[in-house]
C-alpha cells in the first residue's frame, strides 16, 4: 500500500451555505449558494451545469454533523486541511458561523487556517466596485481589533503553522491603502497578545499581486488558480470572435461568456516561470462561474476531467518534493465552490473521481510521477 507523501494539500473552503439576515435582504429570504447552483443550466452542447451534489446533498453548514462528515471525507481522502474564507468589516463579520462553531466545540478535529477575503461585498460576484453591500474601510484601530479578534483561532491547536507560526492569507493584500504598516501592526499586536510570530500570506492571482510579498511585509504567496493573468486565448479567439460578441451574432453562450480549454490552461499553469520568492503552488480541478453569472460574462474551463486534473497536480506535487526550499504545502481551489464549479467534494456526473485523483497522487507513487514530469 502506497504511504502519504511529505506534502500538505490544504483547500480553500466556502461558508456561505447556510442563510444569513443580510443575504436574506440582499439576495431574497432563505438566499444561500445553493440558490445559485440549483438555477444553473447548460449554455452549449457538452456544458456540465448544473453541478450537483452527491454524498453530502444540498447541506447547511449550521449543522455539526455536515461539519464532521466533510472533515471525514477530506482525512479520507488525503486532503490535510481546510482553508476558511473569512469575513471582516470593520468589527463586522459575515458568514461567521460555521467557522465559530468549529472554533466553540472543537469539532471537526480537524486542521484549518483562514483566509481574509477582504473584497467590498457587492451585487456582483465578481468584487466589482459598484453597489456596495458592505465595504471595507480600512485604519490602525482595525487592524488591531482584526488581530484581536483573531488571536483565539490563531491558539487553537488545530491551526495550520508553518514554521510554527499560525498561518494568515488576506486575498487582496493590494486593497489594502498601507500593507506594509498593516503587517507590522498585526506582527506588533500578536506579539503582545502571547501568539508569537505570524505567517503571513498575500494570495496572488492579478497583474498586479505577483510580486515578492515582503516589499509589503508579508512572508510568501499562496497561487491562486485559476491565474487570472495568464489564462490567454479563450476558445473563441481572433477577429470572428470578437466581431461576433460585439454584434451579439455567435451562439450566444460563445458571444456573451468566455470559454477556455481545461487541458490548454493546465499546460499553460505549468509552464509559468518559477518565482524567486516563496509562493505555495495552487490546482484546481475546475472553474465555471456561470450559475453566478444570469446576464453571462461567464469564465469557463471546458472540458475538465479528473485524469486532466490528476496530471496538474502530480506535476505540482513532484515539483515541490524536488524544491529543497519548499515548505511541502499546497493549495487547492477549492473543496466546495459549487457556484463556481470548482469542487472536490462528490458531485453526481463525476463522484468521487477527482478525490481519487487527489489521493492517488498524496500517496507515494514515483514512477507514474516521474512520467508524468517528462511530458512537462
Amino acid at each position: 500500500m502506497n504511504k502519504p507523501i511529505d506534502i500538505k494539500a490544504i483547500a480553500f473552503y466556502l461558508p456561505q451555505y447556510h442563510p444569513i439576515p443580510e443575504n436574506d435582504r440582499w439576495w431574497g429570504k432563505g438566499f444561500t449558494e445553493w440558490t445559485n447552483v440549483t438555477k444553473a443550466r447548460p449554455l452549449f452542447e457538452g456544458h456540465y451545469q448544473p453541478h450537483q451534489p452527491a454524498d453530502l446533498g444540498f447541506y447547511d453548514l449550521r449543522l455539526p454533523e455536515v461539519r464532521q462528515a466533510q472533515a471525514d471525507l477530506a482525512t479520507a481522502y488525503g486532503i490535510h486541511g481546510f482553508c476558511y474564507y473569512h469575513y471582516w468589516f470593520t468589527g463586522k463579520r459575515l458568514l461567521e458561523r460555521p467557522f465559530n462553531d468549529v472554533l466553540a466545540t472543537t469539532e471537526p478535529d480537524f486542521p484549518f487556517c483562514l483566509c481574509w477575503a477582504n473584497e467590498n461585498w457587492t451585487r456582483r460576484w465578481d468584487g466589482q466596485d459598484e453597489d456596495v453591500l458592505a465595504e471595507q474601510v480600512y485604519g490602525d484601530a482595525d487592524d488591531r481589533q482584526h488581530i484581536r479578534y483573531l488571536a483565539q483561532a490563531f491558539q487553537d491547536p488545530r491551526y495550520i503553522r508553518i514554521d510554527d507560526k499560525p498561518l494568515f492569507l488576506v486575498y487582496r493584500a493590494n486593497r489594502i491603502p498601507n500593507p506594509l504598516e498593516t503587517a507590522k501592526t498585526w506582527r506588533e499586536e500578536a506579539r503582545q497578545l502571547g501568539i508569537g510570530e505570524i505567517f503571513l500570506a498575500r494570495v496572488e492571482s492579478f497583474y498586479d499581486e505577483q510580486n515578492d510579498p515582503k516589499s509589503i511585509g508579508f512572508d510568501a504567496a499562496v497561487e491562486f488558480q485559476p491565474d487570472w493573468s495568464r489564462l490567454g486565448w479563450p476558445l473563441q479567439r481572433g477577429r470572428k470572435w470578437s466581431l461576433a460578441r460585439t454584434l451579439k451574432l455567435a451562439e450566444s453562450a460563445y458571444a456573451e461568456n468566455t470559454i477556455y480549454d481545461y487541458a490548454t490552461i493546465v499546460e499553460q499553469m505549468l509552464a509559468k516561470p518559477l518565482s524567486d520568492y516563496k509562493r505555495f503552488p495552487c490546482v484546481t480541478p475546475a472553474w465555471d462561474n456561470s450559475a453566478r453569472r444570469k446576464d453571462g460574462n461567464a469564465t469557463i474551463l471546458h472540458h475538465s476531467t479528473p485524469e486532466l486534473y490528476e496530471k496538474w497536480l502530480e506535476t505540482v506535487v513532484q515539483r515541490e518534493l524536488t524544491n529543497p526550499n519548499s515548505d511541502r504545502v499546497i493549495f487547492v481551489n477549492a473543496w466546495n465552490e459549487w457556484a463556481e464549479g470548482n469542487h472536490l467534494e462528490p458531485c453526481q456526473k463525476w463522484g468521487h473521481a477527482y478525490l481519487e485523483a487527489t489521493q492517488r497522487v498524496l500517496t507515494s507513487a514515483p514512477a507514474r510521477v516521474k512520467s508524468v514530469m517528462q511530458k512537462y
